[in-house]
């Protein structure tokens, strides 16, 4: 959705100056966001819940992929279907990206010792090549995003975190409180336009979107096959029982509750506020953003 407003020229008529650049890992994008280098960012809001459990001031102002996407991508020839499968497994991660808080938890809980496990931390950029080579028996990050690139290379099955105890929301949108105060009309100008976009995408745009992604980043080495295989990857993850009626972007008190459940289960953080200290949907303007994101 951000490279189609540039595109399409969304962002100019909202009035807003947008520069996008590129991270290394949700973990980084919330220290940089809530450190003030950055007015927001795009990431994966398990890491960001961390951190606000932790005082870190910082919170969810959208969230994209509301029900869980993290899991481990497995071959489909091995047929592992639960983590103690996993166990003796060369498994490569990346501890400055989205799972790295939730890796030894996730599989201590699951009965796992790590010690048991050949974890392999690499860069995020490396994780994809290093499984599809077949250097790995597996790979943990999130699952719709991968199974598309392996298809082809190395036909894969995903076992999911939220099927064993660990339902974390996916990415969205995040911000530090006083850059709410600050830029506030121009934070939800752009939180409600980048909503919309993807509705928009998702009802009949995918080929639009995957051209402006290809125009935007003319060197990603993915081909418009698989970035469109990645969009219908994750439609079924936009929504979860408690949001299916929700406009995408919009956030559920029940959903966070849940989460946050599981975090201190996990022992991933210690003790939570209320839910709703987490997130707001008081910059999501669905009727601004339906005016500005049509058709060409």
């Amino acid at each position: 959705p951000f490279f189609l407003a540039i595109e399409r020229g969304w962002f100019k008529a909202a009035d807003l100056a947008v520069t996008i650049e590129d991270g290394n890992g949700s973990t980084t994008t919330v220290q940089l966001v809530g450190s003030g280098r950055f007015d927001i960012g795009h990431a994966a809001l398990a890491p960001m819940a961390i951190a606000r459990a932790k005082g870190f001031p910082i919170v969810s102002i959208a969230g994209f992929i509301r029900k869980g996407d993290m899991g481990i991508l497995v071959p489909a020839d091995m047929h592992m279907t639960k983590p103690k499968d996993l166990i003796g497994k060369k498994i490569v991660y990346t501890a400055g990206s989205l799972e790295g808080p939730f890796v030894d938890t996730f599989f201590k809980q699951n009965g796992v010792p790590v010690d048991k496990l050949r974890l392999l931390n690499v860069d995020a950029s490396a994780k994809v090549s290093t499984y599809v080579s077949g250097n790995s028996d597996a790979a943990i990050s999130t699952v719709p995003f991968f199974l598309p690139i392996t298809a082809a290379k190395r036909p894969s099955t995903g076992i999911l975190f939220a099927d064993f105890g660990l339902d974390l929301p996916g990415f969205g949108l995040l911000a530090e409180p006083s850059t709410l105060k600050k830029k506030g009309p121009a934070v939800k100008r752009f939180v409600s336009l980048l909503c919309a976009a993807w509705a928009y995408i998702l009802d009949g745009h995918q080929d639009e979107a995957v051209e402006a992604i290809r125009k935007q980043r003319p060197k990603s080495p993915l081909p418009a096959s698989i970035l469109k295989a990645q969009i219908e990857a994750y439609r079924s993850y936009f929504y979860t029982p408690a949001t299916k009626d929700k406009a995408i972007g919009l956030q559920s008190v029940t959903d966070w509750q849940n989460t946050l459940r599981d975090m201190e289960r996990a022992k991933a953080i210690e003790s939570s506020a209320k839910p709703d200290s987490y997130f707001t949907n008081d910059f999501i303007d669905t009727g601004y953003g339906s005016k500005l994101v049509k058709p060409l």
